[in-house]
């Protein structure tokens, strides 16, 4: 992959012509400019010379001399024919805009000519340059629009696509049902709910009041761009002028809330001390996964691929069965009667317990899916899950996970395997017949007293108090 370096200068007008400061943009272009590299420079000089203007060019700058050294050092082409008109100003025709390349992209350049239909109300014309280019996408993170999504429409969609007329009485029809679900869910999600992508540009003292009177400035600026009156430029110049102060406001409010609480602890604002005099000034670095070390050797690992096969081998390992012969066998013989039978109220119990937000699987169906459109689905999901306790089968789809590894907190480095963890992304479905059948179970179990009341872990209503109590019970009892 090569990169290729984009410049887009605009030096200042000057009023006399022998104008050489050495703050100029035209005497720090020589450092900008490299001859190992593929470079484009698109500039507004506003400098005349015979190079490019010929027979038009009455003045001629000093800076003209050390831009033309610039030039010829860089080994730079200029790619607009000469004489070109590329300013119309004051009944003079002039030509400081210039296109220039380095050689290495020549080959590379399709066109670069005066485009009159992208005239945007100024006295320079446009000039397009194409590049032949491959380009690499930028993946960015998205994330649903849940809260703005269309419930009634979603709803709609799902009475008439949802008609599922066909009986569950095999294990292949179950899956069939699970798939379909799962298909329809997809859809509507795809079809109702809108994608948002992260920013570069995203600001913490953002908030309502800023995303109003930008929204309302382009409006405006709508108006005027169709209307083409004074009116509509004076409102929305003076709109515009409303909305900077606003997000100035917005700014300055969001810095003094952030010192202040800075003030109050003293370690914060040393740390941020520290931050504004070395890295304040960096680019920001990309987040990069940790070098890992081998178990049994101190030999650390920098490549993707060695580090997964260590993460392979540190949670993917080859279990053994375990030993059980030394632990006693009890067996409690016990009757127990109740309704297997699914009912919608634990259904809707369960979808509305669990969180809206909570993280799904590879299906990317979220629990607030189900909780738009419980209306539609909760009698699908009733007879879906009767049918999973009534055949004593577990759907292939709700046994799909996706396994993230995520790193301990708070530990001093991530150069052992050990500072890791594993979590299991289950489908939504399966979490709702999962935590429907736990509650069910739990009840039975604490209703007839299976259970030893030395049990504590995994139990409802069990607290350290209940564990002191019976330690307590069990010293006096000795």
């Amino acid at each position: 992959m090569q990169m290729l370096k984009l410049l887009n200068v605009y030096n200042l007008c000057s009023l006399f012509t022998t104008f050489t400061e050495k703050s100029s943009i035209i005497s720090r272009l020589n450092k900008l400019l490299k001859n190992d590299c593929k470079q484009l420079i698109i500039e507004d000089f506003n400098l005349h010379h015979s190079h490019w203007e010929k027979w038009r060019c009455f003045t001629r700058h000093t800076m003209t001399d050390i831009l033309l050294n610039i030039i010829t050092n860089a080994r730079l082409k200029l790619l607009l024919k000469s004489d070109i008109i590329t300013c119309e100003a004051y009944n003079q025709f002039t030509t400081i805009d210039l296109v220039f390349n380095s050689e290495k992209i020549q080959f590379m350049t399709r066109k670069c000519k005066i485009q009159i239909d992208l005239h945007q109300r100024s006295n320079h014309l446009s000039i397009i340059t194409e590049l032949y280019l491959q380009t690499i996408s930028v993946q960015f993170l998205t994330q649903w629009l849940w809260k703005k999504m269309n419930t009634e429409a979603l709803n709609a969609y799902l009475q008439i696509h949802l008609s599922l007329k066909h009986s569950l009485d095999d294990k292949t029809m179950m899956n069939v049902r699970v798939c379909k679900i799962i298909k329809v869910l997809q859809k509507i999600i795809e079809k109702f709910i809108f994608l948002t992508k992260s920013s570069n540009w995203a600001r913490n003292f953002w908030n309502q009041s800023c995303f109003k009177v930008v929204m309302k400035s382009r409006w405006l600026r709508i108006i005027w761009k169709t209307q083409d009156t004074l009116e509509a430029w004076n409102e929305y110049l003076k709109h515009n002028d409303h909305k900077n102060k606003i997000i100035q406001q917005m700014k300055c409010t969001h810095f003094k809330t952030q010192m202040y609480k800075l003030s109050k602890a003293l370690k914060l604002i040393w740390c941020f001390a520290k931050w504004a005099r070395i890295e304040s000034q960096l680019s920001k670095k990309l987040s990069q996964f940790s070098s890992l070390k081998w178990s049994d050797i101190n030999h650390m690992t920098t490549t993707f691929e060695k580090k997964i096969k260590i993460l392979r081998e540190k949670f993917f390992f080859s279990s053994s069965q375990a030993n059980v012969s030394n632990i006693a066998k009890s067996f409690i013989s016990l009757t127990v009667s109740f309704n297997s039978r699914i009912t919608e109220d634990e259904v809707k119990q369960t979808i509305r317990w669990v969180k809206a937000d909570k993280a799904s699987s590879a299906s990317d169906i979220s629990n607030r899916a189900l909780q738009a459109s419980l209306a539609e689905l909760i009698s699908v999901l009733m007879s879906l899950f009767n049918a999973c306790i009534i055949h004593k089968y577990h759907s292939k789809q709700f046994k799909k996970t996706q396994t993230i590894i995520l790193h301990k907190s708070k530990k001093s480095n991530y150069i052992n395997s050990k500072m890791y963890r594993l979590i299991a992304l289950l489908d939504i479905m399966s979490k709702t017949l999962k935590s429907i059948m736990i509650k069910r179970l739990s009840d039975i179990v604490e209703t007839h007293h299976m259970l030893s009341n030395a049990q504590m872990k995994a139990r409802c209503k069990q607290f350290v108090i209940s564990m002191l109590d019976l330690l307590i019970d069990q010293v006096h009892t000795v």
